[in-house]
């Protein structure tokens, strides 16, 4: 596939997983990397890694995946926490498309599905590379909420959601405003107002609200069992998950390094594409 044929539509795939429609795009050939967004108003795969897909899949049969209510993909009602519920939902996908194991890639709330598959299913995972893990951060230094999740509730409280407000919580996510645009506010936005967005949006974030949901949450209590080899980056300067709330973690995790990126926001792979593409490939190539 050339590299102009790397459009939404050329590559954007479905499949069903326990009677639930799962979107994803797909390109590539070779070892299968599987990348995971974050989570926000509008976000999907493609917002999330639409400039990394062509780079990855020079490499790797590369997967982005919406996850559960997110993007294209189905929402639904489900039963404990929604590390639990997506990652369940990625192994389902993974059946279904007759893939063994894959690399995984997570960005967020992506990051801790990613390691929530990790710990449940490790015969499925072959290297993790999470970047701003959701679930792995305990604060040391940043009081909660932080910046960046204040912004995240202030988008939906009364009056309720704005484009305004979202261009606020969205320009936290860079170091440099530049890598937001106008067009990526606007996709946003209309995205996050479709029918079913804002239920399913509000379904996740419940989902870690009782004691069983918050210590689900919780993922650095269980750092000490992830033996796959990880990376794990991070911007130095995330308003969401600060790095160095992931300390503790990486310090428990056997088999992990830690690459952290200056002048970097929340959003290391746009705003630091080259950087970031350039690192997670070579460690995951390291072990084909």
């Amino acid at each position: 596939m050339s590299s102009e044929n790397y459009d939404y539509a050329r590559t954007s795939r479905t499949v069903t997983v326990d009677g639930r429609r799962v979107h994803y795009n797909e390109a590539g050939d070779g070892p299968v990397a599987i990348l995971l967004h974050g989570a926000g108003p509008g976000v999907s795969g493609w917002a999330n890694f639409e400039h990394n897909l062509p780079v990855f899949a020079e490499s790797f049969r590369t997967l982005v995946i919406d996850q559960p209510g997110f993007g294209d993909s189905e929402g639904t009602d489900f039963e404990g926490d929604y590390y639990t519920h997506s990652a369940e939902t990625v192994v389902g996908l993974m059946d279904e498309l007759g893939i063994d194991k894959a690399h995984l890639v997570g960005n967020s709330l992506g990051g801790g599905v990613a390691l929530r598959l990790a710990l449940n299913n490790p015969d499925r995972v072959d290297r993790l590379a999470l970047m701003g893990p959701g679930g792995l951060t305990t604060r040391l230094f940043t009081p909660e909420p932080t910046l960046g999740h204040t912004r995240l509730y202030e988008y939906t409280a009364p009056p309720g959601p704005t484009r305004d407000k979202l261009a606020v919580f969205m320009r936290g996510m860079v170091f440099d405003e530049k890598f937001v645009t106008e067009d990526m506010i606007d996709d946003r936005f209309e995205r996050s107002q479709r029918p079913g967005a804002a239920e399913s949006f509000e379904r996740m974030r419940v989902s870690f609200l009782s004691a069983e949901g918050k210590l689900a949450l919780e993922l650095w209590r269980e750092a000490s069992r992830v033996q796959h080899e990880t990376l794990m980056l991070w911007g130095r300067e995330d308003l969401i998950n600060p790095y160095d709330g992931g300390l503790f973690a990486f310090s428990q995790m056997p088999n992990a390094s830690l690459h952290v990126m200056s002048r970097c926001g929340h959003w290391a792979q746009i705003e630091r594409a080259d950087e970031f593409n350039r690192t997670v490939l070579g460690f995951l190539l390291e072990a084909e």
